[in-house]
C-alpha cells in the first residue's frame, strides 16, 4: 500500500530532533520518498547500534528509536546491532578514563533486555526489523568455548567438540547468519582484513575526535583499543552492508557522528556504498543539565511504572519543556511554537503545560487510560497530598535502625544520604505529618514514610504481622 507523502511529513522526518544528516547527492532520502510511494521494492536498511552495557532503554535512547518508527512507517527496514563483542571494549565517548571491560554473562543478559523493550516503540516483524551481534563476525572459531557440548557425530564419527573441527562445526551452526537470517555463506572478520581495513584509516584521521584530543590535553592515557573503536563500528556497518545487501543509513546521537562518519570510509575503501549518516540531538536528564543517563541517575526508563514517568517528568525544570515535547512526544511543531509562545508570554503556567507533557509522553508507552491513572495518581499525592495506593510494604524488627532499613531496601542510595533528607526535613511520616528530625531514629512501631517528593515506604513490625 502506498504512503502518503507531504512537504509536511518529509521535514518532520529529516528535520525534527535531527542535529546533522549526512547524504551526498540525496541519495537515501530521495530512495526513502519513492519507497513511500511504492516506487522502490527492495529492503532500505538503516542501522543503529547499541552496547548493552546497561539494561534499561531510557527516553533518551528512546528519541532515536521513535525517529526510526517513523522511517518503518515509510517502509524502511531497522537493523537492531547488538554490539555484543565491542560492548566489552566499550565506546569512550564522553569518557575521562578507559571503560572496565563488561563480562559476557551481563552483556548476553542485557542484550536480552534490550531486544524484549524495543518492541514498545518500534514493529518488530521480519518484513521491518532485524536484529544481529556483532560477536557473529568478530568471534573467530577458536574463541568459542565447547565445555558443555557433547561429542558429536561428523560422518559417522564421533568428533571431539573441543578440536578444531568440532569448534568447527559449532561455529558454522551457531551463527545467526545460518540459524536466523538462512544465509548460504557466513561472513566474519578476519585479521588479515581487519589489517588490510587499518592499512587505510591514518591516526590522523582517527585523532580528529574531539575525545581523543581532550585526553591528550590533559596528559591522560588513550590506549590503542579505543582507537580502534570508531574502525569496529565502521566495519560493522560493512559487515552488514554485506550480509543484508546493503546499509543505506546509521542513526545515533550527536556523540556518534565521528564513528558514523568513519563508517562511511570504510565502507567506501571496502567498495560498498557509503551509509548516508543521521546524528539526533541528545536529550538532556531530569537535571536539565547533562546528557540523559542510568549512572547520573538522571534519567526515566521506557519500563518505568506509568506514575513514576509521569513523576519524573514533572521534576523537570521548566527551561527542558519545550526540547522534552520535541524529543519525546509526536506533539505537531505548530503546536509546541504555540506553547512555547504561551510559556513566554505567562499566558499559561508551566506547570499545566508539563502536566500534558507528563500525560502525552506516559501515554505513548502505556496507552491513554494508564496516563490518565498516572496524572490521577499525580494529583492525589502531589496536589491533595492524599497516600497513594500500593505502597511498598517491608517488616522490621523492632528498634531495627531506620538508616539501615531504607537504604537496605534501595529507598536511599546511602546513610549519607538519608541524614541530608533528615535535616531537610524531606522525611515524614505522611499518617502523623510529623517530620522526622533524628538521624539515628528506629523503629518502634508501625510506619507509612514519605521519603522525599516521590518516594514512599510501610514498614511494619514483625510482631504485629497476622
Amino acid at each position: 500500500m502506498e504512503t502518503n507523502v507531504d512537504e509536511f511529513d518529509v521535514n518532520d522526518l529529516f528535520g525534527r530532533g535531527v542535529a546533522e544528516f549526512f547524504d551526498p547527492d540525496n541519495k537515501f532520502k530521495d530512495k526513502c520518498l519513492k519507497k513511500a510511494r511504492g516506487e522502490y521494492t527492495e529492503d532500505i536498511i538503516i542501522k543503529i547500534g547499541v552496547d548493552p552495557n546497561r539494561p534499561d532503554i531510557h527516553l533518551g535512547h528512546a528519541v532515536i528509536l521513535r525517529k526510526l518508527r517513523k522511517f518503518q512507517d515509510l517502509g524502511c527496514k531497522v537493523l537492531f546491532l547488538i554490539g555484543d563483542y565491542t560492548a566489552q571494549i566499550g565506546d569512550p565517548t564522553g569518557k575521562s578514563k578507559v571503560r572496565p571491560e563488561t563480562e559476557q554473562k551481563e552483556v548476553d543478559r542485557n542484550a536480552k533486555t534490550y531486544i524484549d523493550q524495543v518492541g514498545k516503540i518500534l514493529k518488530t516483524d521480519e518484513k521491518v526489523f532485524s536484529w544481529i551481534r556483532n560477536s557473529e563476525w568478530y568471534y573467530g572459531i577458536t574463541d568459542l568455548e565447547a565445555k558443555q557440548v557433547p561429542y558429536m557425530l561428523l560422518n559417522t564419527t564421533l568428533v571431539n567438540p573441543r578440536s578444531f573441527v568440532g569448534k568447527a562445526i559449532l561455529y558454522e551452526k551457531t551463527r545467526m547468519q545460518k540459524t536466523h537470517l538462512k544465509k548460504k555463506e557466513v561472513y566474519s572478520v578476519t585479521l588479515k582484513g581487519l589489517l588490510w581495513t587499518l592499512k587505510h584509516v591514518s591516526l590522523s584521521r582517527l585523532m580528529q575526535r574531539d575525545m581523543f584530543q581532550d585526553r591528550l590535553k590533559k596528559h591522560e592515557e588513550l590506549f590503542v583499543h579505543e582507537l580502534l573503536y570508531p574502525v569496529l563500528q565502521g566495519i560493522d556497518s560493512y559487515m552488514i552492508s554485506s550480509i543484508y545487501g546493503n546499509c543505506d543509513m546509521e542513526i545515533g546521537g550527536t556523540d556518534q557522528t565521528f564513528n558514523m562518519l568513519l563508517g562511511r570510509d570504510i565502507m567506501k575503501i571496502n567498495k560498498k556504498p557509503s551509509q548516508a549518516v543521521m546524528s539526533i540531538k541528545i536529550l538532556e536528564g531530569l537535571d536539565g543539565k547533562e546528557k540523559m543517563s542510568k549512572s547520573l541517575n538522571n534519567y526515566v526508563a521506557i519500563t518505568d511504572k506509568p506514575e513514576d514517568m509521569y513523576g519524573k517528568i514533572m521534576s523537570i525544570p521548566d527551561s527542558s519543556i519545550i526540547n522534552y515535547f520535541i524529543l519525546c512526544t509526536y506533539t505537531p511543531e505548530a503546536d509546541i511554537k504555540d506553547i512555547k509562545k504561551n510559556m513566554e508570554s505567562g499566558s499559561v503556567s508551566p506547570k499545566n503545560i508539563k502536566m500534558r507533557l507528563a500525560k502525552e509522553i506516559t501515554a505513548i508507552y502505556y496507552g491513554e487510560e494508564k496516563a490518565k491513572e498516572a496524572e490521577s495518581c499525580f494529583k492525589n499525592v502531589f496536589e491533595m497530598e492524599q497516600i497513594p495506593e500500593n505502597i511498598p510494604e517491608i517488616t522490621a524488627e523492632k528498634n531495627s535502625s531506620l538508616a539501615d532499613l531504607l537504604v537496605e531496601c534501595s529507598l536511599v542510595k546511602s546513610k549519607g544520604e538519608f541524614r541530608r533528607l533528615i535535616s531537610e526535613g524531606a522525611i515524614t511520616n505522611i499518617e502523623t505529618k510529623e517530620k522526622l528530625t533524628d538521624p539515628s531514629v528506629k523503629i518502634t512501631t508501625d510506619h507509612c514514610l514519605r521519603v522525599g517528593k516521590k518516594r514512599f515506604i510501610r514498614i511494619k513490625l514483625k510482631h504485629t504481622q497476622q
